[in-house]
C-alpha cells in the first residue's frame, strides 16, 4: 500500500509539518530531516496499531510550497 504524506514549511509556526489523512498522521518539526525521520517511524507504528500494514508500506513525500510572489511592475 502506498500513502502519500504532504510536507509543508508553516510560516506562522515556524515548523515542517507532515500531514497525511489515510494513516492518519499530523507531525512537526523544526528541521526537515528530522521531520522525514520521524514521519518514517511514526507513520508505521500507527498504520500497525489501526491494523492497515500489509506486507508492504511504501511512504510518498509530497512538498507543498505556498509561496506567493510579488512582482512590482514600475
Amino acid at each position: 500500500m502506498t500513502y502519500y504524506i504532504n510536507i509543508k514549511w508553516d510560516e506562522d509556526a515556524g515548523v515542517w509539518c507532515a500531514l497525511c489523512d489515510d494513516i492518519p498522521l499530523a507531525l512537526e518539526s523544526n528541521s526537515f530531516d528530522a521531520l522525514l525521520e520521524k514521519t518514517k517511524i511514526v507513520a508505521y507504528e500507527i498504520l500497525v496499531l489501526n491494523n492497515k500494514t500489509t506486507t508492504e508500506v511504501k511512504l510518498c513525500f509530497k512538498y507543498l510550497s505556498n509561496l506567493d510572489y510579488l512582482r512590482e511592475i514600475v
